[in-house]
């Protein structure tokens, strides 16, 4: 009677080395990946809060301009950043055409940075509005994105 025995081959337990580093290159490749675009998230969603306000701010001059069509004409012209403090005016007060130039502009720089300007120009009965800031984010030098917004008074 022969005995044959049975080689039986060890079977794999577990994972080895190898597999363990690729699966961590794998995972680590992957949250960069993720990292990179939270990053670009936040920039993309902080400049389009600053269009949006962009985009309000020339809207509110406009609606100014149409509530005050004799003086709209008054409101041609540059627009700088403001640096002084803003005064507000009350609800029901007579607010003239520099009064609300001033505060608009001053409002402008703490909105959309000191180096932000505006400048309404004229058609005929169409007036522009067109604002520029910088946006420092995108580039070191800076970048400045402009909105231009146009209606007929």
């Amino acid at each position: 009677m022969s005995r044959a025995i049975a080689q039986v081959a060890p079977r794999q337990s577990g994972f080895s080395l190898i597999e363990v580093m690729v699966a961590v290159l794998v995972l680590g490749v992957g949250l960069l990946g993720f990292a990179f675009l939270q990053t670009a998230n936040v920039r993309f969603t902080q400049s389009a809060a600053y269009r949006t306000q962009a985009t309000n701010f020339a809207y509110e001059l406009l609606d100014q301009m149409r509530a005050n069509r004799v003086s709209a004409p008054e409101y041609v012209g540059d627009y700088p950043a403001a640096d002084a403090d803003c005064e507000p005016y009350a609800l029901g007060d007579h607010v003239s055409t520099d009064d609300f130039r001033g505060a608009w502009s001053c409002r402008l720089s703490k909105a959309l940075g000191e180096n932000a300007t505006a400048r309404v120009s004229r058609d005929g009965n169409t007036y522009t509005v067109h604002v520029v800031w910088n946006d420092e984010r995108w580039q070191e030098g800076g970048f400045e994105p402009d909105l231009s917004v146009g209606s007929e008074l």
